[in-house]
């Protein structure tokens, strides 16, 4: 953790994964009463796992999966895309998230896979992430390694861009002008 956030954060998880992982440089922050971890995306899976495994964490439900785009956000960031995975351990009533931050290398509006926007999944931690990531890797182009079933969900296969990138125009890119609407009696 950093030295400024380990010694104004006081949630009982930092130092126990701070003393897991030494050799990683991590962060820590707060906005509004969730403390988040902040770590390199390589590591994420590492992470997480150490928060469901380590009986002193415990950390057994995944609430939340989201993905975030900072493109033009005041405010500077490790990277415009965001991975935020929120936690919870029901036992000692804790909630945290978990964050990577991922940096295009590709020029983010064309359809290119861009091999920087991608982070190990954890669908084998927590099933339930399956879903989750699968609309990420939709709505924003991030790739999830070894994914049991990373496709679209909800936007056609060949959908030719990612709808909640900040640089996705507001009216589409002309999806509703050639829409052939079906009908009944075009069956």
């Amino acid at each position: 953790m950093s030295a400024n956030a380990a010694s104004t954060l006081d949630h009982p998880t930092l130092p126990i994964i701070k003393e897991a992982f030494t050799d990683v440089k991590l962060s820590a922050a707060e906005f509004r009463g969730l403390t988040t971890i902040i770590c390199p995306p390589e590591r994420m899976h590492d992470v997480l796992r150490q928060m469901r495994d380590d009986p002193r964490l415990d950390y057994n439900f995944l609430t939340d999966v989201a993905g975030i785009d900072y493109l033009k956000y005041p405010a500077k960031q490790p990277g415009r895309f965001a991975v935020l995975y929120l936690l919870q351990c029901h036992k000692r009533e804790l909630r945290i998230g978990v964050k990577c931050y991922l940096e295009p290398t590709l020029d983010t509006s064309g359809i290119l896979v861009d091999p920087a926007l991608e982070v190990d999944s954890a669908s084998d931690l927590w099933p339930g992430a399956e879903w989750m990531e699968r609309e990420i890797y939709d709505m924003y182009g991030i790739r999830f390694r070894n994914h049991p079933d990373l496709r679209r969900i909800l936007m056609w296969k060949d959908y030719p861009a990612h709808p909640l990138r900040k640089d996705y125009p507001l009216r589409g890119r002309g999806e509703r002008e050639t829409f052939v609407p079906l009908t009944r009696e075009s069956r």
